[in-house]
């Protein structure tokens, strides 16, 4: 599989609701360059980069404490991935999409 590159904001939940959205994608993705910021912050940021991995394995991420918005970006594989991915991992709802020249955004909203 080609390189991936992939943004992850997250908002709402707590730090620990981030991680868990975090470690469903790492099955997809691989480890985040960048990991979601500490406590304090209200919202928070991940990024992937490299070889996305072709057949993901489910991970149980964990249960979620509070609805957390989820916007994906990047490639269009790589969000339709991430959002596959997400959506088998927690209750999602899609908020929408929206698609640029070479990039795509989603947004949804994730539930415990």
């Amino acid at each position: 599989m080609s390189d991936t590159q992939l943004t992850v904001t997250l908002s709402g939940g707590d730090a620990d609701d981030a991680r868990a959205v975090v470690r469903a994608l790492e099955g997809a993705f691989g480890t985040p360059d960048q990991s979601p910021s500490d406590e304090g912050a209200t919202v928070r940021v991940a990024t992937f980069t490299g070889e996305g991995r072709e057949d993901s394995p489910h991970a149980d991420a964990g249960r979620l404490s509070a609805p957390v918005t989820v916007t994906v970006q990047g490639a269009p594989e790589a969000v339709r991935r991430a959002s596959d991915t997400l959506t088998r991992a927690f209750t999602a709802r899609d908020e929408g999409t929206v698609s640029g020249d070479q990039e795509q955004e989603r947004q949804l909203l994730l539930e415990p």
